[in-house]
């Protein structure tokens, strides 16, 4: 038993379509305090591979949503398909989902070494290539990507 599943058992308890949680009640229903990355909205997101944590709401078949760090609250929202393991996105940064997003979903599977690892399997009848980088990008929240990486590049034209 992980230091989450507590987590897990009790989303998996619950009747409703949403559950609304403070960062506080997670902590009493773990008995412990989260660590330091729950100010980061990532943190919150519905990626199998970002956490531990984030493995015990999605295997109860919930992804989050309506995420406030500031106000540290949030609902948890039974997955869309009913089943545990929850979908690729970002379900907590409150976005909608990309094209055919929803569609890719996540399994377990042992590895060559005999660990279990996630694994993406693409949509019923899409690409098998599709979403196999999905995941793999990171966008930090204070960085402003339109910025040129260096500024003194553009005086090459002024020439």
């Amino acid at each position: 038993m992980g230091k989450y599943s507590p987590l897990r058992s009790y989303l998996m308890a619950q009747a409703g379509e949403r559950v609304p949680m403070s960062f506080s009640d997670i902590e009493k229903l773990l008995g412990e305090r989260l660590p330091a990355s729950k100010q980061y909205p990532a943190w919150w997101s519905n990626n199998p591979s970002n956490n531990p944590m984030t493995k015990e709401w999605l295997a109860a078949g919930f992804q989050t949503e309506s995420v406030n760090i500031a106000g540290e609250k949030l609902v948890f929202r039974r997955s869309p398909q009913g089943t545990a393991g929850g979908q690729a996105g970002e379900g907590g940064s409150g976005r909608r989902s990309g094209f055919m997003e929803d569609k890719v979903g996540f399994k377990n599977a042992p590895d060559m070494s005999g660990k279990s690892q996630d694994y993406i399997v693409p949509p019923r009848g899409g690409d098998p290539l599709f979403g196999c980088m999905a995941g793999t990008l990171t966008l930090l929240p204070d960085v402003d990507y339109t910025a040129p990486a260096d500024p003194d590049w553009g005086k090459v034209y002024d020439d």
